[in-house]
């Protein structure tokens, strides 16, 4: 054999190895990285703008990082033990639940049969039995395990400072380890850059700030666990097609019923502000940037949530757009409207 090839299968062997026990080591807190480095590019444009007036790195990183804790850290350790309360609260109330009653109201002859009604009736209630046990476990498991999610939260703060430290660093050393010509490296990153932002600021921010607008009605005319019903309001108006009508139109319905007319329409108005307000927010935000099809989105974060949890509502349309993005790039061709759309400048 000969010497020369010899050594360089040995070495590609070693890296091999070695890639694969890195790996290893870093895949408990491969999501932690990740969300560090989602946070770094987050607030990356606010950190360019400090910078620019205190010309310290190290500073402007930190105040950054400091503002991150106050606006996302305090909300969540204020409102948690309410959030968990009310979850109790919700899972203890759906025991008692009589879904017939109302349903045979509604739909009279559907539910004409006493036996499809109690078939019905123990189906609706298994399911949301499940749904909020499954809530309330979520919730136990935080709770056991503080201890190993504070050193996950560990390595989020690192992640996040270092790479929003130095972004440039870290943007230079992956052009080194892409394998395209200068031309097609630019486009990867541009079209990379572009889906990324046009997604978290496009579909996660303004979802979060729908779910707070309707929060803010649900607060407003009182209704019961408001929190709760705010937090799911912030996960569907993230989730693309389905919005927070999910969540005002059953609550309006509830009060319609029970007599409180104003409530009702008043709960509708802010869920209509709520789903109107991507209209005026979205093309300010993500008027000039690429963004992946509104249905493969949706597959991809339900596939997100399934395999990674709730933060694959995150990493899972991020890891299908970059895929999307490589494969139209090794075609050549123009990209197909179907799978990426690319606003008109």
């Amino acid at each position: 054999m000969d010497e020369t090839y010899f050594k360089k299968t040995i070495t590609v062997i070693i890296l091999v190895l070695l890639i694969v026990l890195s790996f290893l080591v870093i895949r408990p807190i491969l999501i932690s990285i990740i969300m560090g480095l989602i946070l770094a590019f987050i607030f990356a444009p606010v950190y360019n703008w400090l910078n620019r007036y205190i010309k310290q790195r190290d500073i402007s990183t930190i105040l950054i990082i400091l503002f991150s804790l106050l606006i996302i850290i305090l909300p969540t350790w204020f409102l948690t033990p309410i959030l968990i309360k009310e979850t109790f609260t919700i899972f203890q109330a759906t025991q008692k639940i009589d879904f017939v009653t109302p349903l045979k109201s509604i739909f009279p002859a559907l539910f004409a049969s006493e036996q499809f009604s109690v078939e019905i009736g123990a189906i609706l209630s298994s399911f949301t039995t499940k749904v909020t046990n499954s809530l309330v476990n979520s919730f136990s498991n935080i709770i056991l395990n503080f201890p190993t999610l504070l050193l996950q939260f560990t390595v989020v703060l690192f992640t996040f400072f270092f790479v929003l430290r130095d972004k440039e660093r870290v943007l230079e050393y992956v052009k080194t380890l892409l394998p395209f010509s200068k031309e097609v490296e630019e486009k990867v990153l541009n079209y990379t850059a572009g889906i990324t932002a046009s997604f978290i600021y496009g579909q996660i921010i303004i979802g979060i700030i729908q779910g707070i607008i309707l929060g803010i009605g649900l607060f407003i005319f009182r209704v019961p666990n408001a929190l709760f019903f705010t937090f799911f309001a912030v996960i569907v108006g993230i989730l693309p097609i389905l919005g927070t009508s999910i969540i005002y139109i059953p609550v309006a319905i509830y009060f319609f019923l029970s007599g409180s007319i104003v409530s009702a329409w008043g709960i509708i108005a802010f869920g209509i502000i709520s789903s109107s307000i991507d209209n005026f927010l979205r093309p300010l935000i993500v008027s000039k940037k690429t963004k992946i099809s509104s249905a493969i989105l949706l597959i991809a974060m339900i596939g997100g949530l399934f395999f990674f949890g709730v933060s694959g509502l995150l990493l899972g349309p991020l890891i299908i757009s970059y895929l999307l993005i490589l494969l139209e790039v090794y075609r050549g061709r123009a990209k197909p409207k179907i799978i990426l759309e690319e606003p008109s400048k």
